[in-house]
């Protein structure tokens, strides 16, 4: 069969020049309206090398092409090969709030492999980084006392503070920095940057916005990565009590199932109850930054806080026990110490007016109808967290299609740590369901958040995405991680015990 040829339909009477004319004009117009982005050199502090550096002008609402822009940030790691290839590598940030090109000096090294022959590409989402920023640093202030850290009604005054002056910028309107939005952006990136298909690579919040562009533009997208699934589905203010519960629960289970920390710990989760049942209560604690020691209350609210970010990772989360053990006779400095919930600052690097703005547009109005129930000790807190600093803040339009997630046109590879306290497996399990053949879900018992950031899976991502064909994509083995054992409970060493003697020359006294 011959290849089909472009034909102009000269039997209509048109002459052809004018057809031809006609024609150049409107490639002309699509010229015109097609997104521009110049790149030049650039360092980011913490990456060795000279990177790609650009910005990108975006209307703050779509439907108003020639009302205020924004400039998005957009950071290139240009492959080393001359040969490159032109489906490049685009990181989705997680938080939300967090900002990619900010993380690129710690990402782009794990992805070495892809990097050989793909550009890496780091996208500032609208609302963090250098791309219209929403942030509320000023007034987290992190060095504030003990006191003024723990009040909750001085921690939503400042909240609301931030809400009001971001308000007032340029780029203020705070109904414009929905998920849809940013994926519409990022495609725009795609074209001017003249990438005909994204390898998509998304973690936590940025796997929602790889379901997300994967929904609006299918065609666009070659491979698609999302580990540790946080879909448009769950509601994040009530689905945070039930997995957070489910990830303690696991843990208190696990230092049971430990000899050494059972003999330590024989009754840790009693203690834990102990614990709580207490508050509130007057406690001496040391400032995280400061170490200055100050009495203060501590509530609930406070303590439950305070346990949920060693979850997070499993090595940390070792400590854990040791820490509840501590705070059952009183001393609470480990467990808050395991926490950066006392940090203040920006909360590990998340931009609180981006965040949100998007779980309010997005989250908070399906928290009624979500089905999760909350967690037996973490309750209903964060759910009346966020309604309290929703009640004003500005929401955007989310289309109903949004909270669906169509089956998958292109290979799809996710994962998800069985002991992570936040986006757990049992969101991995549904969404790959809903992508259908396309899709491939992969647990690791023993990892927390994020499994694409361990060694082994650092090189299933490569071969995933390297893969020459979706059935040789879909065939990749991604099992490397499954027998990963969890990290012992940490055992304090026990001060009743002789001291070990330390080795000495023979003869010696």
């Amino acid at each position: 069969m011959k290849p089909a040829r472009l034909c102009l339909p000269q039997r209509l009477g048109v002459p052809t020049a004018m057809l031809v004319a006609v024609l150049a004009s409107l490639a002309a117009a699509d010229a015109a309206a097609a997104p521009t982005l110049t790149l030049k050199g650039c360092r980011l502090p913490g990456y060795p090398t000279e990177l790609q550096c650009g910005t990108l002008a975006r209307p703050l609402d779509p439907a108003r092409p020639q009302g205020p822009q924004i400039q998005l940030r957009v950071v290139v790691v240009p492959a080393l090969a001359r040969n490159k290839l032109p489906d490049a590598v685009t990181i989705l940030a997680g938080g939300p709030g967090q900002a990619a090109a900010e993380m690129a000096p710690l990402i782009a090294p794990r992805f070495s492999r892809l990097n050989q022959r793909r550009d890496l590409v780091f996208v500032d989402q609208r609302g963090t980084g250098e791309s219209a920023p929403l942030e509320c640093k000023e007034e987290e202030e992190p060095y504030r006392g003990l006191e003024a850290l723990l009040d909750l009604e001085q921690q939503y005054a400042l909240i609301d503070r931030c809400r009001e002056r971001l308000m007032k910028l340029p780029h203020g309107d705070l109904r414009f920095y929905t998920t849809t939005l940013a994926m519409q952006d990022l495609d725009a990136v795609r074209q001017a940057l003249g990438v005909p298909h994204w390898n998509l690579i998304g973690a936590s919040y940025g796997t929602r916005a790889g379901l997300e562009y994967q929904r609006l533009f299918p065609q666009a997208v070659r491979r698609n990565v999302l580990d540790g699934l946080a879909p448009p589905d769950i509601a994040l203010p009530k689905s945070f009590s039930t997995d957070t519960q489910a990830a303690l629960d696991a843990l208190l289970a696990s230092c049971q199932a430990q000899p050494g920390c059972q003999a330590a710990y024989p009754k840790l989760a009693e203690q834990w109850q102990q614990v709580l049942a207490g508050l509130p209560r007057r406690v001496e604690l040391r400032h995280p930054l400061t170490g200055k020691a100050a009495t203060v209350t501590l509530d609930r609210q406070h303590v439950i806080s305070a346990v949920r970010p060693p979850l997070y990772m499993p090595a940390l989360s070792a400590a854990v026990p040791a820490a509840i053990a501590a705070a059952a006779q009183g001393d609470f400095n480990s467990l808050l110490a395991l926490s950066n919930g006392l940090g203040g600052g920006r909360r590990g690097g998340l931009a609180a007016g981006m965040h949100f703005s998007v779980v309010c547009a997005e989250d908070l109005p399906r928290v009624a109808d979500n089905r999760d129930a909350p967690g037996r000790d973490f309750s209903d807190f964060d759910r009346r967290r966020y309604e309290r600093i929703c009640a004003n803040w500005p929401r955007g339009t989310v289309d109903p299609a949004f909270y669906t997630v169509p089956p998958a046109t292109a290979p799809v590879m996710l994962t998800s740590g069985g002991a992570d306290p936040v986006t757990p497996p049992r969101h991995g399990e549904r969404v790959t369901a809903a992508l259908g053949a396309q899709a491939r879900h992969v647990v690791v018992p023993a990892a927390g958040h994020g499994v694409t950031n361990l060694p082994c899976m650092r090189d299933v991502v490569a071969r995933f995405i390297e893969a020459k064909s979706d059935a040789e994509a879909l065939a990749v083995k991604l099992d490397c991680a499954a027998t990963m054992p969890r990290p012992l409970a940490y055992v304090p060493p026990n001060p009743e015990l002789p001291p070990v003697k330390k080795n000495q020359p023979e003869g010696s006294k």
